[in-house]
């Protein structure tokens, strides 16, 4: 079953901002990474981001729910104000599953990236859906099953 989480964008205080959330949750970041670990060819529209920026972050809050984060920049921050910075993630339990979902959801929307495999090593997808909301669907490859 998909589960659905906040994505939250910032301009350049993401790290900053999850380090205050912590203090106040508790918890650690199961991942950190930032634009400087991209690959090449995954970073080449990211040229004009300090690489030490935040590209992911993710803190864990109670057992069934994880905020997520990013730093926002180059041609994606033009667009990113606030009271709009924020996405919902999906992330299922099959690359089935994403697919049904991101096609569904997206229908009479805007793809902003089609599913396609990722360097993180997932199946990721992003879109506004036809009432203007911003959504991100993901399946891990290497999920551990509980």
């Amino acid at each position: 079953m998909a589960q659905v989480n906040p994505y939250l964008n910032f301009k350049g205080n993401c790290e900053e901002a999850f380090k205050f959330y912590q203090s106040v949750f508790g918890g650690e970041f199961p991942y950190v990474g930032r634009y400087k670990d991209m690959p090449p060819t995954e970073g080449k529209d990211m040229k004009d981001i300090d690489g030490e920026l935040v590209m992911h972050i993710s803190l864990p809050i109670g057992k069934d729910s994880v905020l997520m984060g990013s730093d926002i920049g180059g041609e994606w921050a033009k667009n990113v104000v606030e009271g709009n910075n924020i996405q919902l993630s999906i992330n299922t339990d099959s690359e089935e599953e994403a697919r049904r979902v991101f096609n569904g959801l997206s229908a009479g929307g805007k793809i902003t990236m089609p599913m396609e495999k990722t360097f993180w090593g997932a199946f990721f997808g992003m879109f506004i859906d036809k009432f203007g909301i911003s959504w991100m669907v993901n399946y891990d490859y290497n999920q551990q099953k509980q």
